[in-house]
């Protein structure tokens, strides 16, 4: 008998964690599960509307986000939309609630875990970065900043997403901590070794961590026939890609228009996901294009590039790396986070910032292209990512995972297993 699963996130079917919650969806429908995905921003594409179910609308998001702009109350706003889901939670009832990124506008903190508080009912929470146990930041290691650990303060992100007049970081920690360590049955997921060891040092340390790196689907994400050469007149020799979701500051944009003014001319960029401001602002030698959200397009992309570029200064396990291998193309990434971690036995890894070793290793992996029958590639297959997943759901319904006060690393780096850090003393 199929498990009854319900995932939260910010969007559906688009960007990484989007594509994640799908991807997800799609193979535990196949195993014989039944799964909703409710979502509060954008509109999911037409082909996750059976599976998927809004909460809120755009007047909802608006108003929470000018809330968080200027009283930093990100995860505050969106009452009575939060009401309305929690209502219909209570009828669909499921099995698992999974969680993913719960910020964003859309939900009410306070209301969704004092009622996952009374379910006591088993939770899963994958992060996608550290907003979930900061006072304010998605990410603070740029800084680097360890007030998380204690107790933040004074904020040195506070211009960062989610951007805001005020800080309320010492208040915003305190409740976070109080509302979330109410919960008895949650569970933590993250993709990288890099978050774990993070979140382990954080209030959250309490629960049971695994890691369970992000996959993709390798029926779509694959080397695929193209015409992108001649859909952008390349006649350049090489090509070098790319990708993000929203090219902010901690993405390494000007790092990338640095590397294509450094290489010979036989290189020619691609970018994908601009603004239109962006665009404007290229160089000649840069293709720019904005966002897409075609999966068919962006395996022709990965596909057509001779290297893969991702100078990423801030980030957990991106996705678009492990888009690139699928598609049998080599990763160049620093040493950020858990990017390092995903490209390491595809790629190059080098050390962040140094833009003259990023070059090196464009010239040297540039045309080598990765073997699609390697063994090696499941480790980015998102049916790895299933099997772990659904083994740890399982096991939270059968009761075999359960709350603990100190941790230590049991498992690490098993193709294909469920790595968790655990074990101390039961709360």
């Amino acid at each position: 008998m199929g498990m009854k699963i319900l995932m939260v996130n910010v969007v559906c079917g688009i960007r990484s964690t989007g594509r994640i919650c799908t991807d997800l969806a799609y193979a535990l429908k196949q195993s014989g599960n039944e799964v909703k995905i409710a979502y509060g921003r954008k509109q999911a594409p037409a082909e996750f509307q059976d599976m998927s179910i809004r909460v809120g609308n755009g007047i909802d998001n608006l108003s929470h986000a000018a809330l968080s702009r200027l009283f930093d109350a990100q995860g505050y706003g969106s009452v009575r939309a939060t009401k309305k889901f929690i209502k219909w939670v209570e009828e669909y009832n499921p099995d698992i609630i999974h969680l993913h990124n719960i910020h964003g506008y859309y939900l009410n903190i306070t209301l969704l875990f004092d009622f996952l508080k009374k379910r006591n009912k088993p939770v899963v929470w994958t992060l996608h970065d550290m907003w979930a146990f900061t006072g304010h930041a998605a990410f603070c290691v740029g800084v680097p900043c360890f007030r998380y650990i204690e107790g933040c303060f004074d904020c040195p992100r506070k211009k960062a997403y989610p951007e805001s007049l005020l800080d309320r970081s010492e208040l915003n920690w305190r409740r976070k901590r109080n509302l979330i360590r109410s919960l008895t049955k949650l569970n933590v997921v993250v993709p990288s070794y890099w978050l774990a060891d993070i979140t382990k040092k954080s209030f959250l340390g309490i629960y049971p961590i695994h890691v369970i790196h992000n996959g993709v689907d390798t029926k779509n994400f694959k080397p695929v026939k193209h015409d992108i050469r001649e859909k952008y007149g390349i006649k350049k020799e090489k090509i070098a890609l790319g990708v993000a979701a929203i090219w902010d500051e901690r993405k390494g944009l000007m790092d990338l228009v640095e590397l294509s003014q450094k290489l010979d001319e036989e290189y020619q960029f691609i970018v994908v996901g601009l603004t239109n401001r962006q665009m404007e602002s290229l160089p000649s030698n840069i293709i720019g294009i904005q966002h897409t959200n075609s999966v068919q397009e962006l395996a022709e992309l990965y596909s057509a590039a001779d290297v893969f570029v991702n100078p990423t200064y801030v980030d957990n396990y991106p996705t678009t790396n492990i888009e690139a291998i699928a598609c049998g193309t080599p990763v160049i990434t620093y040493d950020t986070g858990g990017s390092g971690e995903s490209a390491s036995k595809f790629g190059c890894v080098v050390k962040r910032g140094d833009k003259e070793e990023m070059k090196k290793a464009i010239k040297e992996y540039a045309g080598k292209k990765l073997e699609s029958g390697d063994p090696m590639m499941y480790d980015v297959s998102v049916n790895r990512t299933i099997e772990q997943y659904l083994a740890l759901y399982s096991s939270l319904i059968r009761g075999g995972v359960k709350r603990t006060i100190f941790l230590i690393i049991i498992g690490r780096g098993v193709s294909g297993g469920l790595h968790r850090f655990s074990g101390g003393a039961e709360a």
